[in-house]
């Protein structure tokens, strides 16, 4: 199995080098619409598929085959849901937001506005987080011997 995956690696490498010698200039106005480029796009998502499919396939094999594995990972979904739910709590719709976005151009509501500071909220939540978990461990190492 390993070598046919090595053998088929080779083979899709080759036909991508192929291809990107036969990608026609940028200066063309048909660029977009050659055969070369298409092909290295259904390629791309073969690729990606292929690697998301596996990738899924592994890690759920691995969450169910270790004892205790799925309780860790309910755990940390459901850790998960209670940042989104604090985070959605704490944005704001403002209305001045939505309007001044209106002003550009851009058409926004209220719950658009929600969403991205509810995002907003996530990312600053975890980033903290994330920093707490590796600054409190190296100082408890350093001041505790």
């Amino acid at each position: 199995m390993n070598k046919i995956v090595k053998i088929l690696l080779i083979v899709i490498g080759l036909l991508a080098a192929v291809l990107w010698f036969s990608l026609p200039s940028a200066d063309d106005p048909g660029a977009i619409n050659s055969g070369s480029m298409n092909f290295m796009f259904i390629i791309m998502y073969i690729l990606l598929a292929i690697a998301v499919v596996t990738s899924v396939v592994f890690g759920f094999a691995k969450l169910f085959s270790t004892k205790g594995s799925l309780k860790k990972a309910l755990f940390a979904i459901g850790g998960l849901a209670i940042v989104v739910a604090i985070s959605y709590g704490l944005s704001s719709d403002n209305m001045a937001v939505v309007e001044a976005m209106s002003e550009r151009g851009v058409e926004t509501t209220e719950g658009t506005v929600k969403n991205i500071g509810m995002g907003l909220n996530v990312f600053f939540i975890l980033t903290l987080v994330a920093v707490v978990l590796m600054v409190v461990p190296g100082l408890k190492r350093m001041f505790v011997k």
